[in-house]
Order: C-alpha cells, then sequence, then structure tokens
C-alpha cells in the first residue's frame, strides 16, 4: 500500500505541476519530486494511459503536456484521497498516543520523552501537552518511541 500511495502522490503532484504549467519538462519535474527522470517518464505514460495527459509538440524537440477533463477528477479525486489519509493517520496516532498517556498516568507519571522526530513525533508532543503530560528530555521518564507510524511505550516497571 505505501508504494500506491507514493505512487498516488507523485501523480497528484505531477497533475498539480503540469496543470500551473504545460511547459514544463521532466527534467524539472524530476527535480521538483526528488527522483529521477526515468521515474517521471514512467508516471507520465501511465498518466497518458488513463487518459488524464494529453502531449502535444510544442517545438521539434519540446513537448507540452495538457491535463484533460478526465486528469483534473483524477487529480481531484487524489488530493481528496490524499487528505483523507493524512487525517486517518493523524487521528490513528492521536489514538495511540491518549492509550500510552493512560498507561503514564496509571504508572504515576506525568511527563514523557518522545525518541523520534517528524510529523508523527509532532503529533505525539501536541497530544501529550493537550492531556497535560510534559514533554522532557529526562531519561527517566517514560519514552513513546517511534519507529516510522508505530509508537511504543517504554520505561514504565
Amino acid at each position: 500500500m505505501e508504494t500506491t500511495t507514493n505512487d498516488e502522490l507523485r501523480e497528484l503532484t505531477l497533475l498539480e505541476q503540469i496543470e500551473s504549467d504545460p511547459d514544463v519538462n521532466q527534467s524539472a519535474l524530476a527535480t521538483q519530486l526528488g527522483v529521477a527522470v526515468g521515474t517521471v517518464n514512467w508516471h507520465l505514460k501511465r498518466l497518458i494511459a488513463k487518459g488524464a495527459v494529453k502531449v502535444s509538440r510544442a517545438e521539434r524537440k519540446k513537448l507540452r503536456y495538457i491535463i484533460t477533463p478526465e486528469g483534473l477528477a483524477l487529480r481531484a479525486r487524489l488530493a481528496v484521497d490524499y487528505v483523507e489519509r493524512s487525517f486517518s493517520v493523524y487521528r490513528h496516532t492521536r489514538q495511540r498516543v491518549k492509550g500510552h498517556i493512560t498507561k503514564i498516568r496509571k504508572a504515576g507519571y506525568d511527563r514523557a520523552r518522545i525518541v523520534g522526530s517528524g510529523d508523527v513525533a509532532d503529533i505525539c508532543k501536541l497530544t501529550c501537552l493537550e492531556q497535560g503530560i510534559e514533554v522532557t528530555h529526562d531519561k527517566s521518564a517514560p519514552a513513546l518511541v517511534l519507529d516510522g507510524y508505530k509508537i511504543k511505550l517504554e520505561g514504565l516497571e
């Protein structure tokens, strides 16, 4: 599923970039996505096969990408799917952290460490603060240890 999510996000980004600049080239798209030109080419071929993008020759060597009505509908669906997935991850992460906070409180603690960084760590910090749990660097405090989207509680006896 993660590959599908990455592919869909790349397609969404490509559609948005092409919509804003039909004369954009594959090299510029690759730079914006942080991928190889071959990856952009593969995605563009998929989008063309789906009928989401048409290609016309602007000059001898230059191509122009045009988003079709099907492409606009696909972009809208991909954007909605992305937002829904993001909120789902946010809600699920908060639910897990709240469960860990209940265990932290039952063990007599009012603070916790967060081991890790990124969006999930930010959600953990926000949830802790909202629940009245101080976020600390003190190694004697229980720890919410992040591994991707997984959150383990460590340091409770």
